[in-house]
């Protein structure tokens, strides 16, 4: 049997068991995210069928063809909603392309909501019925796991339990159906599956990849990998959780590689979970103090980060 490399936590262990079960839990989750910048998660409340079902679907849709698929792409939105094509995106100071294709699924807020303004509405595609109701209920148990574990976050830090999980209510947070094609004979040779990276947003849920390929980047240069297991979702922070901590939590560099036979596809879907556009993610000042008393990243707020990251990475 395969171990996780990254510590491992079970989320009734927070929500259900003890008080020194919690305490364990937040301390892991602290750790895990100041030390590595990831963790995983068992017994997480998303559905494992649901999410089976969701790769289902999206391999259904990948298998279209780009004709139909260009259908949903609209770079008016800079590809936050909807389908966004194969080598469209790069990563921040990459020269070449990933090689991937995705669709991106945000908010379905009630009738009215103030931040149907804000946010693009989702796209669906009409030749699978099943995709809509399938992805928003994906999308909405996911996002109820992240609340829980941004107040785990916030805990480890001494701040009051909502903090985070307050400034990701009703937040721009996105569901990202990615699929990774056989490796083509004419791919770039400076590409691969997703270039070393940060995440922008707050932290990210990984719902089970359908193989493996994910690698961290640890303090000493080399690269640790990253096990795709049933029932675990791997988690991590993003740039927008380092900044407000002032680099307590730490935004931690990984990549999807290759893989060894070229004939062979991966589906992965991390959720991104970020906070709402108007919310200020300047350093707090109780992290500013832990950390020696300077500020170490910008004031600014979680749209403008958004807007600067989209342009560091072609979609905008």
């Amino acid at each position: 049997m395969v171990e996780q490399t990254i510590p491992v936590v079970d989320l009734n262990d927070f929500l259900k068991g003890s008080s020194s079960q919690k305490d364990d839990f937040v301390n892991t989750v602290g750790q895990g995210l100041t030390d590595l910048g990831f963790f995983a998660i068992e017994n997480h409340g998303v559905d494992h069928k649901l999410i089976e079902q969701a790769y289902g679907l999206a391999k259904a849709f990948f298998e279209q063809d780009v004709s139909v698929k260009t259908q949903y792409e609209d770079p008016a939105i800079k590809g936050q909603r909807g389908y966004v094509s194969f080598g469209k995106e790069k990563a921040k100071d990459a020269n070449a392309p990933d090689l991937k294709e995705f669709w991106h699924v945000g908010q379905s807020l009630p009738e009215g909501h103030e931040l149907n303004k804000v946010y693009p509405a989702n796209v669906w595609p009409s030749e699978l019925p099943e995709f809509k109701p399938v992805f928003q209920q994906l999308y909405k148990q996911l996002d109820v796991c992240a609340q829980s574990l941004l107040k785990a976050c916030a805990l480890y830090l001494g701040e009051n339990e909502t903090l985070f999980s307050d400034m990701a209510t009703d937040g721009n947070s996105i569901l990202r159906v990615i699929h990774y094609p056989p490796i083509a004979e004419d791919a770039n040779p400076a590409s691969i599956r997703a270039a070393a990276h940060e995440d922008i947003n707050l932290i990210t849920l990984l719902c089970e990849s359908t193989d493996e390929g994910l690698e961290l980047l640890q303090k000493d240069g080399n690269w640790r990998p990253i096990h795709a297991l049933n029932g675990q979702i791997v988690v991590d922070t993003g740039d927008m959780i380092q900044n407000v901590t002032n680099g307590i939590l730490k935004s931690t560099t990984h990549r999807v590689v290759n893989p060894n036979n070229d004939r062979s596809q991966r589906f992965s879907m991390p959720f991104f979970v970020h906070a709402r556009s108007e919310v200020d993610l300047s350093p707090l000042a109780s992290c500013v103090e832990k950390t020696g008393g300077k500020k170490l990243y910008p004031d600014q707020t979680a749209g403008e980060y958004l807007n600067q990251r989209l342009k560091e990475i072609g979609l905008a």
